[in-house]
């Protein structure tokens, strides 16, 4: 594989599914992280066989499915929550995207870890959300897929904000297919470094959405202040292999015409001395 950079459709979302996977032929990619949102690949409704369409149609322009991402911080899906109906409908969707991503050939899984309610002890949430995710990675390793859970931002989520607390839910949960995402957003957000990342989760760390920020935002390469230079010359120093993703939200007028918009962010990765 030559192209460490994904193909995603965050930012597609108003353009059809096609449109996205046409850019991404043509801009060289060869994996797609795939964002599990309606209208694309919303995963309470995607039968199998339409899940097997989908794949066809990405393997038809040369591409294959590297990690699917449900949406799971704006959507009703919370796998902390101290509601019992809603943590098991979340669950339950996970499962259903584990299977999903089976269908699709995709080898990762991404999760997130919730958030339980600003009034109660943080660890009774922690223990929900670590015996939600140890249920669904058990399931996922039945299908062959592993997972891998990412940190959010305090505005995201009360309870894994940084690496430390990433490292220490992995442990707890001692999953051998669950593995950590790195995204430089959160990781700003946090105060922390590629190399901070590192030493707490080691090659745990099994992929990375890499995007800018200031710090926060989820912008693209050149709308923030994160120094992508530094950053990539710290995941090379630290022996990192794997893909990377651009998570491109911005303020959402990255939608209404995204290809130019993940065109500069390629740009930027190669201006920066690598070949995306």
């Amino acid at each position: 594989m030559t192209s460490f950079i994904t193909a995603s459709n965050f930012s597609y979302q108003h353009l059809p599914f096609e449109r996205f996977l046409d850019d991404a032929a043509d801009l060289g990619r060869e994996k797609v992280e795939l964002w599990g949102v309606a209208p694309h690949f919303h995963v309470p409704r995607v039968s199998d066989a339409k899940a097997r369409a989908v794949r066809r149609s990405v393997e038809s322009r040369g591409l294959s499915v590297h990690c699917l991402t449900p949406e799971q911080v704006a959507y009703p899906v919370n796998v902390a929550s101290p509601h019992t109906w809603l943590r098991a409908e979340s669950v339950a969707m996970f499962r259903r995207a584990a299977e999903l991503a089976a269908e699709l050939g995709a080898e990762l899984l991404l999760l997130t870890p919730g958030r339980g309610l600003e009034s109660e002890p943080v660890e009774a949430a922690l223990r929900r959300s670590a015996d939600a995710i140890a249920e669904i990675a058990s399931y996922a390793a039945t299908l062959g897929v592993s997972c891998v859970l990412e940190a959010l931002q305090r505005v995201e989520s009360n309870l894994v904000n940084d690496a430390p607390a990433l490292a220490r839910m992995i442990g707890d949960i001692g999953a051998p297919n669950l593995g950590a995402v790195l995204d430089t957003v959160a990781m700003a957000a946090a105060g922390e470094s590629v190399d901070d990342y590192f030493d707490a989760l080691g090659d745990l760390v099994r992929h990375v959405h890499l995007i800018d920020g200031r710090p926060t935002g989820h912008l693209a390469w050149g709308d923030g202040t994160l120094p992508l230079a530094d950053l990539l010359a710290a995941f090379e120093r630290r022996g990192y292999r794997g893909l990377m993703t651009f998570e491109l939200f911005g303020d959402g007028t990255y939608a209404f015409d995204p290809r130019p918009v993940v065109e500069r962010c390629l740009a930027a990765v190669r201006t920066a001395g690598r070949v995306a």
